[in-house]
C-alpha cells in the first residue's frame, strides 16, 4: 500500500448510521500523491499532443500493469488504426487503496486533456473500468474533459465473491471491491453517471470474478444520473461467446468491437451496429496470432503473483467523500491559523505541500 500517500491524506473515520456523501458539484481536493509519481505513471504513444482524434486512456485492472492488460492487445490495435493512447500504471499493481489509484486517473485525465486540446476517452478493465468513475464522481472538473468511459467487466458495484476472500485479511483493493464496501457505496452515491459523458459497460455472463453479472442489473451495469449508457453482455451479440473475466479485457473480439463502435460514434456503443461476423473471430485485431497464447498465459501469471500488502480491514473513506468534510476542514484550518497567530510551531497536520495541478 502507498503508506506515504495515505499518511498525507486527510482521513475521516466511518460514522455510525446513515452516511451523507459529498455533493456531486463540490470541487475535488488537491491531489495527495507527489506530482513526480503521477507524471511517471503515464506512458503515451505518439499523437497525443494536439490530437486529431480523441486519445484513449488505458487503465488496467487489479493486480495488473499496462504490460499485462494492454501491451499485446489494445496498444497495438490502436496503433494500427491511428488512435493515440496513454497507459496508466497504478501503484502496487493496483492492489493498494483505490482512492489513491483514483488520484492517478484524475491526473491522467487532466494531463491528456491539456496535451490533446480536446476531450479524451477512457478504456478500462475490471477495477480499471470502475476507478475512472471515482475520479469523475469526486473531481467534477474532470467531467468536461471526458467523452467516453468504456469498461470491460468493470467492478462498478463490487463483487459478492470478495466477501469470502476478505473474511480476515486481503489487499486494500479487494476489501474495497466487496459489494458491501464503504468504497462502493461512496462510488455510487447520489449519481452514477454524468451528463455529457457516454458510458459503455461490457460484461460477460461467464465472469468468474465480478459477480453477479447475469443481466443488466448486475455489478458491471450502471444506471441513471444523466449520462448516455449502454450496458451489454457479449452474449447478447454472440450467444456462444464464453470469454471470461480476463479474456473480456484482453482478447475478446466482441468487447473490442463495442469499444471501437463507441469511440467512432457519438454516444455509447450500439450493439445492433456490431457486425455478426465478429462472432466468428477468436481474437480482436492487433493481437499477434502466434504469440498470444504465451502473452495471455504470462498476463494470468502476473495477476496471480502480483505483489500486494494485506490489511485487516477496508481503508477508511477519505474526508472528501463525505458531506461533513468541508466543515471538518474549515475547523482544522481555523485551529491552524489560531496556533500561527499565537506564535506556536505548526503541528504536522497544519503543514501542506503544494502540488502542481493541470
Amino acid at each position: 500500500m502507498q503508506l506515504g500517500a495515505v499518511l498525507l491524506a486527510v482521513l475521516c473515520p466511518a460514522t455510525a448510521g446513515a452516511v451523507s456523501y459529498a455533493p456531486v458539484d463540490r470541487p475535488g481536493p488537491a491531489l495527495s500523491v507527489p506530482q513526480s509519481a503521477l507524471d511517471a505513471s503515464l506512458e503515451c504513444s505518439p499523437g497525443v499532443d494536439h490530437a486529431s482524434k480523441a486519445p484513449v486512456l488505458l487503465v488496467p485492472g487489479t493486480g495488473a500493469t499496462p504490460k499485462d492488460n494492454w501491451s499485446w492487445t489494445y496498444e497495438p490495435a490502436f496503433d494500427m488504426i491511428g488512435v493515440p493512447w496513454c497507459a496508466l500504471t497504478s501503484p502496487e499493481h493496483a492492489n493498494g487503496d483505490i482512492q489513491v489509484n483514483g488520484e492517478y486517473v484524475v491526473n491522467a485525465i487532466r494531463t491528456m486533456y491539456a496535451r490533446a486540446g480536446r476531450k479524451i476517452a477512457i478504456v478500462g478493465h475490471s477495477q480499471g473500468g470502475m476507478v475512472p468513475r471515482w475520479a469523475l464522481r469526486f473531481w467534477p472538473d474532470t467531467r468536461s474533459m471526458v467523452d467516453d468511459v468504456i469498461g470491460f467487466a468493470a467492478s462498478n458495484h463490487g463483487t459478492t465473491l470478495a466477501a469470502a476472500a476478505c473474511s480476515s485479511s486481503c489487499s486494500a483493493a479487494n476489501w474495497q471491491q466487496r459489494n458491501d464496501s464503504n468504497f462502493i457505496k461512496a462510488l455510487n452515491s447520489l449519481q452514477e453517471t454524468f451528463p455529457g459523458i457516454s458510458y459503455t459497460s461490457v460484461y460477460t455472463h461467464t465472469d468468474e470474478i465480478v459477480q453477479p453479472n447475469s443481466d443488466s442489473n448486475g455489478s458491471s451495469s450502471i444506471h441513471g444520473g444523466g449520462g448516455e449508457i449502454t450496458n451489454v453482455a457479449t452474449q447478447e451479440i454472440c450467444p456462444l461467446d464464453i470469454n471470461e473475466h480476463l479474456a473480456i479485457g484482453t482478447i475478446d473480439p466482441v468487447a473490442y468491437a463495442l469499444a471501437i463502435d463507441a469511440l467512432t460514434h457519438a454516444g455509447p456503443a450500439v450493439p445492433s451496429r456490431i457486425d455478426p461476423l465478429t462472432c466468428a473471430q477468436l481474437l480482436h485485431p492487433g493481437i499477434n496470432p502466434i504469440t498470444w497464447p504465451v502473452d495471455a498465459a504470462q498476463a494470468a501469471v502476473d495477476l496471480e503473483t502480483s505483489p500486494e500488502t494485506k490489511v485487516p480491514a477496508e481503508p477508511e473513506l477519505r474526508c472528501y467523500t463525505l458531506a461533513s468534510c468541508a466543515s471538518t476542514q474549515a475547523k482544522k484550518k481555523a485551529k491552524c491559523k489560531k496556533r500561527k497567530r499565537a506564535g506556536h510551531k505548526p503541528k504536522k497536520a497544519c503543514r501542506h505541500k503544494k502540488h502542481r495541478r493541470h
